[in-house]
């Protein structure tokens, strides 16, 4: 092969080279605009409220809504708070304090309309569920929004329990005090919720 063809040959190979460079570049820039890292890790900076927590992941400070379940309101703008919301932020407060490292899992939507990082949120040394967990305790009420229903039946059933038992929220607050969304009226006796969602007692 001569000079020229040599140096063809050169120019092509690194004409290859660089546009495998740019594209593999500008995919991960487009890929990690709006997920979380591909294992979840992040880091707790503090607690918003019982649903909501500001985190840091992937070099970012993220606020993210935790989903499929609801604490009444403490912090939300031109509305009093809600019966047992303090006790539910104190509760996450206590479960998520700062620096604690957490794993955070998306569903089919990743963001709301408010461009909060939707999560089920997984406390790193334990494994602890963290939604479930308020669930379960009474601090929440489960609150699908499809298509991010994953652990919607977990939701539903922790609550049924929570409720039987009288835990947290359950006996603390009237029927008309509670967050109130449909999957509430499927938790066994709750008529006010059915009400809510139209539904008979």
């Amino acid at each position: 092969m001569g000079r020229r063809g040599l140096s063809l040959c050169v120019a092509a190979v690194l004409a290859v080279v660089l546009f495998a460079a740019c594209s593999t570049a500008s995919g991960g820039t487009t890929g990690n605009a709006e997920a979380p890292s591909s294992n979840g890790a992040a880091t707790v900076e503090r607690v918003v409220d019982g649903d909501t927590i500001i985190v840091h992941v992937d070099r970012r400070r993220e606020r993210v809504r935790l989903i499929g379940m609801d604490t009444p309101e403490s912090v939300k703008p031109n509305t009093p708070v809600q019966c047992f919301a303090l006790e539910a932020s104190h509760r996450t407060k206590s479960l998520l304090p700062a620096r604690t490292s957490v794993r955070l899992v998306g569903d089919v939507d990743q963001r709301d309309q408010y461009k909060r990082l939707l999560a089920y949120v997984y406390r790193a040394n334990d494994n602890l569920f963290v939604n479930l967990a308020l669930v379960r305790d009474g601090y929440a009420v489960p609150y699908t929004f499809p298509p991010n229903v994953a652990h919607t039946t977990e939701f539903v059933s922790a609550a049924a329990q929570a409720r039987d038992a009288g835990r947290g929220l359950w006996s603390a607050c009237a029927p008309d005090q509670r967050p109130s969304h449909p999957d509430v009226a499927t938790v066994k006796g709750d008529v006010g919720a059915r009400r809510a969602a139209g539904l008979p007692p």
